[in-house]
């Protein structure tokens, strides 16, 4: 028996806005094989809907550069289009300018504790061997 898994479920993987995609899809479970045959060659829709949209939250967020959890600080709750997505990197609204330093702290947060543990590591096993 093949695992299978809810339409939201292999929406959210394949990087759709579910209420886009095809009623047959909505209405449908989607099988493991099914989904790796939708990632290997995308049907029509599915390469319409990445390139165009309407994205869900998480795509758009990655798209602008932000958290999801900024989107929502921004007023950005519903789907938007690439065409949206690409004027509002063009317009460039103060919202997105601080949410998208917020990211890049939190990313440049991320790497100075990665680079932290590892040196905490190396001295450990330094004094391990030592």
């Amino acid at each position: 028996m093949s695992q299978t898994m809810k339409p939201a479920t292999a929406a959210k993987k394949l990087g759709v806005y579910l209420e886009a995609t095809p009623a047959e899809f909505q209405e449908g479970m989607v099988s493991r094989t099914e989904l790796n045959a939708l990632q290997a060659d995308p049907p029509q829709w599915l390469s319409d809907l990445r390139q165009n949209g309407p994205h869900p939250r998480p795509v758009v967020a990655a798209k602008l550069g932000v958290s999801v959890s900024g989107l929502a600080r921004g007023g950005v709750t519903e789907p938007l289009t690439t065409q949206q997505i690409d004027a509002l990197k063009e317009e460039r609204p103060e919202w997105l300018e601080r949410e998208r330093a917020t990211q890049a702290e939190v990313r440049n947060e991320a790497v100075r504790l990665k680079a932290k543990k590892a040196e905490q590591a190396e001295k450990a096993a330094q004094a391990a061997n030592g």
